[in-house]
């Protein structure tokens, strides 16, 4: 996006600091095509809220601040729930020896912070992935926080996220977490590290884990796999020793393509003698309730079936 128009009116927000190497003069900055945000930033008029572009000009305006929290979250396109994934208010962090930030519509917050917890991309700094979701510990709720770390934790797979190593490691985390004892959700961030796992692909496949937990359930393998090859179908979760295989499809598995995989899928389980039990949005709205029932049915069921043995393996 360019700063500026063929007229030389800005096109996105913009420090003072930056109105000289945009062409702009104090009289420009009057104009009725600019509008003051706040103390030495500026949009232009009629500017349709962009998270990035606001965010950029924030920090330009604000030495030594960088974005944190919900912000970062957004911007590294983390797991939040929907209350906060389309809010406008920009959070703003700064080192506890400089005076805390007051502009309206930014939350301020002064922290304690290792260099290595933030990243600067071009002119935007920004909390790391990891440091975001430890200061995300202070407001998502233990189910949600878990959810983003489950996302920052998982494998990832070439051809679907154009990178080969996780955001971060259970271990990297605790360091972290080692090191901010005092910052608030602290508590709460070292109950979620405990319920992580490597393996949930989506936040409702986290959820579901966390409600058969929640019921009693034994915690289920993750990316089951049926055969011990590369082309091997796999169940999001399951039970390898019952022969129990879970799916969670989403929105993206109404796909007419998709759906086409899944029947494949789903039948090579049952060919080869798994119950294959799978759950829906439908699931995810009810807290997955009805779920947790057929499940611990359908365990109950495979524990009674004299057929089914502790020693059946299907090589992973």
């Amino acid at each position: 996006m360019e700063p500026s128009d063929d007229f030389g009116h800005p096109t996105v927000p913009f420090a003072s600091t930056e109105a000289q190497g945009l062409g702009l003069s104090r009289n420009q900055l009057r104009h009725k095509a600019v509008e003051g945000i706040s103390y030495g930033l500026y949009r232009p008029a009629g500017w349709d809220f962009e998270l990035r572009t606001a965010a950029r000009a924030l920090c330009a305006a604000t030495p030594g601040a960088w974005i944190s929290h919900v912000t970062a979250a957004q911007l590294h396109e983390l797991i939040l729930p929907p209350w906060l994934s389309d809010s406008h208010e920009l959070h703003l962090s700064k080192p506890r020896e400089l005076p805390q930030t007051r502009r309206k519509g930014i939350t301020g917050h002064n922290v304690m912070v290792f260099t290595d917890e933030i990243d600067t991309k071009g002119d935007l700094r920004i909390s790391t992935r990891a440091r975001t979701w430890l200061e995300m510990a202070s407001l998502l709720p233990l189910s949600e926080l878990v959810c983003m770390g489950d996302q920052l934790i998982r494998i990832p797979r070439l051809e679907f996220d154009n990178r080969l190593t996780p955001y971060t490691t259970l271990n990297e985390l605790r360091a972290m977490v080692g090191r901010h004892r005092n910052l608030q959700g602290i508590v709460r961030a070292r109950k979620a590290i405990e319920l992580m796992r490597v393996g949930a692909d989506s936040g409702p496949e986290t959820l579901l884990r966390l409600a058969m937990l929640d019921a009693g359930l034994p915690e289920p393998d993750l990316q089951l796999t049926l055969w011990d090859r590369p082309d091997s179908p796999s169940a999001d979760a399951g039970f390898r020793s019952r022969r129990i295989a879970i799916q969670y499809d989403g929105a993206h598995h109404l796909d007419e393509l998709q759906r086409h995989s899944d029947r494949r899928r789903d039948k090579a389980f049952e060919v080869a003698g798994w119950t294959v039990l799978i759950f829906t949005q439908a699931d995810y709205a009810d807290g997955f309730q009805n779920a947790v029932r057929l499940i611990k049915s359908t365990l109950r069921k495979a524990w009674e079936d004299p057929t089914i043995t502790s020693g059946f393996t299907s090589s992973r």
